[in-house]
């Protein structure tokens, strides 16, 4: 009995890319729930975007978004994960769109996206990202 419970406990815990993936959807979630503080925590505290963009930074363009736009969603292609020890680059497209609660969207943007991450006690954190306009 003791050791089917310890089997059990172990299969139960989720591997890094299965955390990952999740840390990745979270931060997508977050954005579509117009949350800035939520988006802020999957960041790390030395993050870096583009331009310079620093945690505190994107924290404050999540908050410009959401304010502009009463509705901010994403659709996200294939993630391509690689994971190396505690560090991990999933590349992936992303198509943000942002309006006003109509049907269509005011904006819409495509995007190449490599992001880096960092395992942080125990939590997948963003620490370096770079977006890049496919049209």
């Amino acid at each position: 009995m003791l050791l089917a419970l310890v089997l059990l406990s172990g299969c139960s815990r989720s591997d890094p890319e299965e955390a990952l993936r999740a840390a990745v959807e979270g931060l997508r979630q977050a954005v579509e729930a117009r949350d800035p503080a939520a988006v802020q925590q999957f960041l790390a505290e030395d993050f870096i975007g583009n331009d310079g963009l620093d945690r505190e930074g994107a924290r404050r363009l999540a908050t410009a978004v959401m304010l502009r736009h009463r509705e901010v969603s994403s659709t996200l292609g294939p993630l391509d994960v690689r994971i190396r020890d505690s560090h991990a680059d999933v590349r992936f497209q992303a198509v943000l769109h942002a309006g006003t609660g109509s049907l269509l969207p005011d904006t819409a943007q495509a995007y190449d996206v490599q992001a880096s991450w960092r395992l942080e006690g125990g939590d997948w954190r963003l620490y370096h990202v770079r977006w890049t306009p496919v049209l």
